[in-house]
């Protein structure tokens, strides 16, 4: 998990210099852009996110059904948008820090700590879902497989008969 842990967190600095990088311009703008400045960065950055999780961090994991994925991707890191984005606000409308600065530590720092751990084992628990374990079968775990699916063979039969008997018997 280790190695996990580091990668997730090589992603995760890309996507907070890509977040920090349009909060910073969009600070900079007027108007609409500047009232959801945290909101467009987070996004923007959540797309690179995903990139980077899906093609290098968890390549190896499940894939099978990509529309669930994404839909769980995207709720989980709404979620940890709404994490992030509520700790600035609060500092802003609560606390009085107004200047770019402080928003920028505000949301870029404390919002992405939270955010950052509640998204890490939630992509890891839901979305990005571990392959089955398979081991390599040994002669010792063939046999006893082989004696296992023979006797499961077995208890269908049986179970197959005793209908066929219930079947005859109703209708003579």
């Amino acid at each position: 998990m280790s190695g996990e842990v580091v990668k997730f967190g090589i992603v995760g600095v890309t996507g907070v210099i890509v977040n920090a990088g349009v909060f910073w311009v969009c600070l900079k703008a007027t108007g609409p852009v500047n009232s959801l400045s945290g909101y467009i960065a987070t996004s923007v950055a959540i797309g690179t996110n995903y990139l980077g999780y899906r093609y290098w961090l968890y390549r190896d994991r499940d894939a099978a059904s990509r529309k669930r994925e994404i839909t769980l991707f995207l709720v989980f890191s709404g979620i940890g948008m709404l994490i992030e984005n509520g700790i600035n606000a609060f500092s802003v409308h609560v606390l009085g820090y107004h200047s770019a600065t402080d928003q920028l530590i505000a949301k870029n720092v404390i919002g992405l700590i939270a955010g950052t751990a509640f998204r890490f084992f939630s992509y890891r628990t839901w979305v990005f879902k571990a392959l089955p374990e398979t081991a390599e079968p040994t002669a010792t775990t063939s046999a006893t497989a082989e004696a296992t699916d023979g006797q499961e063979l077995a208890a269908q039969a049986e179970l197959m008969l005793a209908a066929e008997q219930i079947r005859y018997a109703k209708a003579e």
